[in-house]
Order: C-alpha cells, then structure tokens, then sequence
C-alpha cells in the first residue's frame, strides 16, 4: 500500500472513558470543521465545553437500549466506519442506506484491566468489559487506509499536528502507525478478560490458548547489553510492583535494575518481620531480617559486602531514616521499598546516582501470578513458586532434632534459597545469611562458595572463626550424595534443610548423623533457573 494524499476529516465520531487532553483536542477538531459524533458522558463534557455535538442515537434514529449495552452497534456506524471510500459499490450503498461516513473514531475502553487490579467481582468485571468500543476500534484500524483510528490520549497531538499541517487531514503513515496501536490495544484488553475469566476455572489456569499483554511504559537506555534494545511493559492487571513504581530520584533505571529490583522485592515480601535483602546480577548477597530495618541492613550487608557493592537494596517496609543513611554509606544502584520517610529521601538525594524505586504496598495479593519464559519459537508458562514451608510440614530424618534457634533458621534459609539461582546454598545464623552458594552446575561447588563467602567475610572484618561455624545451612533440591552436605559440615552448619527424595537419601542421612547434625526434609524443591 503507498502512500496516498492525507485523507481528509470531516466527520468523527469520539466516545472516551479516560478524558485526559479530550476538550483540547475536540475543540481542534471542531474549529478545523470536524463534525462531532459522541454518546453519554463524553458528549455531555464536550457540550459543557461549549463544543457542539450530535449524540450517536440521533445520527442512528435509534436509543440505546439494555443499560448502554448497544448503542453504537447498528450500520449507521459500522457503514460509516468500514467503506471504502475509493470502492464505488460501496460510496453507493452508503447512498443507498443514507448513511455518513465516519473518518476519525476516538475511542479508549471501559476500564476493565482496572476492575481486575481492584480485585472487583466478576459480575463487576464483566459489567466492564466493552464490546461496542473494540468493535469500533477493530473496523477503524481495518479500514485505516481512509479512516484514522485513536485509542490513547497521548497520539491526539500527533493527529492535531498532521490535521493543522494538511488542511485537516491525515497521511496514510500516520493512520497505519494508528491503527497499529489500535490492534495492540484490542489485543491486550482481550488478553486481559481471557486472564481473568480463566482465573474463575481452576482447572483452566493453563488453557490451550494463552494470551499476554501490557502496556508500554517507557523505552529503556539498552536491554542486558548495550547492543540490545528494550522497554518496560506494565501488566494493567497486575498488583503494584517494580514496573509501576515511583522513581523519585535517581536517572531512569536500567534493564539489569528492574530485573534486579524485581527480584529483591519478591524476596523481602517473603517475611513478616522487617526484611532487607541486596541483590546482585539476580542472586541474593546478603538478606536479613531484624527488629528494625537498619538491624536488619546491618545483617544484610555484612554477609558479603564486596558483592553488596554495587547492588540493589529492597525493604519490606516504609524506608526511616537511619536505614536511608546506613544504605547511603555503601555505594547502592537501587533502593526499592514501599514508601521513604522524608528524613530518608533526604539521606538517599546526597547520592545523585542511587535510583529511589517506591512501590506503594508490598504484598503481591492479586492471586496466582503466571511466568512466562520465551523460547525461540514459543514459551514455556508456570504457575509462580508461592509455596511456603511451615515447621510443621517438616520431616526430621536424622537421630538428632534441630533446636528451636536452628528450626527458625533453617525456615529463613529455605525461604531465601527460593530465591537463589540453583544450584543453590544457603547458610544462615540468626536470621542472616552468611554465606551463599548460587548458580553452579554442581551443588558440592555451591556449598563450597558459600562456605568461602562466609570464611572471606569473617577474615575481612578481622575474626578469627568463619561466621558458617554454627550456622545451618539450606538446599533448594535434594543433595544427590553426601559430598555436599560433608563440605557444609567442614564448614561448621549444625543442621540442614533440603527437600529430600534423592536414591542416596540414606546415604545423606547417614552421614548427617556422623557428623552430629540435624536434617530436615521439606518434601518441597525451590528450583530457580
């Protein structure tokens, strides 16, 4: 298809929920002669604007009817929409039927994606769902080549710009980049009503046609490297979360940022108790938890403050100040929390660089999430790993029963080893960790790093015994052989939790009994790849 001279505008029809920019752009459109179509409450702010109007059950000769269900389904409209004007069987049958054309349709949905977010009913969802706008949306952008379609506030400057420009017209370029967006945007409320009709059958969560969506938030600097392009896309079904979180300081955030803020934020939700954890290239470096989130950071960091070095940072809760100034003396990418006190938005702006992310909640309660993977022709789609092990789910398989110190350490080791790239290694002693192993092909490798972590911090800091002595230490899959689980005895953890169901559990078993540890199975495996 070339490019034709711009299409003139002669007749709109325009039916918005979101209003934003509506008055500036329909009163371009009326002073460049645009006659006006609208319905409800769109047509009764434009008229309160002093902007003539002709309301669509006027230009159809018919009411609507079942609460507003039909109104703009009835050929006056989709006549008007979907002629091609250059088709002279059917300039003849708008003649025929005495029907207008219509050459601009400005239509934005119901909200529907903002029903799911609030966790409506569905009866309340349902009631949102629109069917005449995406039917209008869908003929417009069909039919682009002579009708100009807008579904987003932020293109009425562009189509204000190209109508002033060419005597209030449109070009072909501009109406298919329009129409572009218009199917994406069909697409993505579609996707967004198949997710949450899904939603109510269960046994439907992974459905034989799997849809996806989101919205474009912004374009980044570069993606993993700086040869490769990226944007952020929101989930307008999504609870909050790093993708709508507010920046506060700090230049816009990186790929390699959000991913690592994603993932730091999804530990710390973990916990009740004041929570922080440093992220680094995805994996943990140091995660505590504390009577305050400073005792807490203070755990955090020490567990490897080389690798926190550069790091995220993430709070479980409303960031005060003294955690603000404690983060601030360590050189941070991210801090992403809930809220900041002002007295810590004060200690984290004398750090230009560092970005302040802030959430505005911390629980992800908007039900059972779904990854996506991408292969290169597909993609693989799992239910998120929300299960959680309690004390009582626990099977002690060894002679002797962990303490009740080593029991709520091992829970906390196990919770952040979920959240470790496996293989993965934790070891943990009052609610810290102090040494993890992530990411190795082999979990005696993972031991051994984590027992090396914890033996470099304590001899960076000038003690004399390596701070795994008397820790425990947590697998996210069963150890296949006893090396593993003898490299964190060597290292001085006093009991272990894994998942169990190895061939060789015996073996495991027995060998945790001669080295006098405790073991427990949790009969659930924490694989993160």
């Amino acid at each position: 298809m070339s490019e034709t001279p711009g299409r003139p505008i002669a007749r709109a029809l325009v039916s918005v929920s979101d209003k934003t920019g509506l008055e500036a752009f329909a009163s371009t459109l009326s002073r460049l002669g645009v006659a006006i179509l609208s319905t409800g409450g769109t047509a009764r702010v434009l008229r309160e604007a002093g902007i003539a109007v002709t309301d669509v059950s006027d230009h159809t000769g018919f009411p609507e009817i079942m609460d507003g269900r039909v109104k703009t389904l009835h050929p006056a409209i989709h006549g008007g929409i979907l002629a091609r004007r250059g088709d002279a069987g059917h300039r003849a049958a708008l003649e025929a039927h005495d029907i207008a054309g219509i050459d601009l349709v400005v239509v934005n949905l119901y909200p529907f994606e903002e029903a799911v977010r609030a966790d409506a009913a569905l009866d309340t969802c349902i009631e949102t769902i629109d069917i005449g706008g995406p039917a209008m949306i869908r003929a417009a952008a069909k039919n682009h080549e002579d009708v100009t379609v807008v579904v987003q506030p932020s293109d009425y400057e562009a189509v204000m710009e190209e109508m002033e420009a060419l005597g209030g017209a449109t070009s072909l370029t501009l109406r298919r980049r329009l129409a572009a967006t218009a199917f994406a945007r069909t697409a993505n409320y579609d996707a967004a009503i198949a997710r949450r009709l899904t939603a109510e059958a269960e046994e439907d969560l992974l459905p034989a046609r799997f849809v996806f969506g989101g919205s474009r938030s912004r374009l980044l600097r570069y993606g993993e490297n700086p040869h490769q392009t990226a944007a952020l896309y929101v989930d307008p079904t999504a609870p909050p979360g790093v993708a709508r979180a507010a920046l506060i300081q700090g230049k816009e955030p990186s790929y390699n940022n959000l991913a690592d803020a994603d993932a730091a934020f999804g530990l710390v939700r973990e916990f009740d108790q004041p929570a922080i954890a440093i992220i680094k290239h995805g994996n943990p470096c140091g995660v505590g938890l504390g009577g305050s989130l400073a005792a807490a950071y203070e755990k955090a960091k020490t567990c490897d403050p080389v690798s926190a070095f550069g790091g995220v940072v993430a709070a479980n809760r409303p960031l005060d100040g003294a955690t603000a100034r404690a983060i601030a003396g360590l050189f941070t990418e991210v801090v992403i929390a809930p809220e900041a006190a002002e007295e810590a938005r004060a200690a984290l702006a004398a750090k230009a660089d560092l970005r302040l992310l802030l959430t505005g909640a911390t629980a992800n309660d908007g039900g059972e999430r779904l990854m996506v993977h991408t292969l290169d022709d597909g993609f693989l789609v799992q239910t998120q790993d929300t299960a959680r092990v309690t004390a009582e789910a626990l099977k002690t398989v060894t002679k002797r029963a962990p303490t009740n110190q080593e029991l709520a350490d091992l829970l906390f080791a196990f919770t952040v080893a979920k959240h470790v790239k496996s293989n993965a290694i934790v070891y943990a002693k009052d609610s810290a960790t102090v040494g993890i192993g992530a990411g190795q092909m082999s979990r005696v490798d993972s031991s051994r790093i984590a027992a090396q972590k914890a033996a470099d911090a304590s001899a960076a800091a000038g003690e004399a015994r390596s701070r795994a002595e008397g820790c425990v230490v947590a697998s996210d899959a069963f150890f296949p052989f006893a090396d593993g689980l003898l490299a964190a005895a060597a290292a001085g953890a006093t009991a272990v939790i894994q998942p169990g169901g190895s061939k060789r559990d015996d073996e495991v078993i027995a060998a945790a009994d001669e080295q006098g540890l405790a073991m427990v199975f949790t009969g659930l495996r924490h694989f993160r790849h």
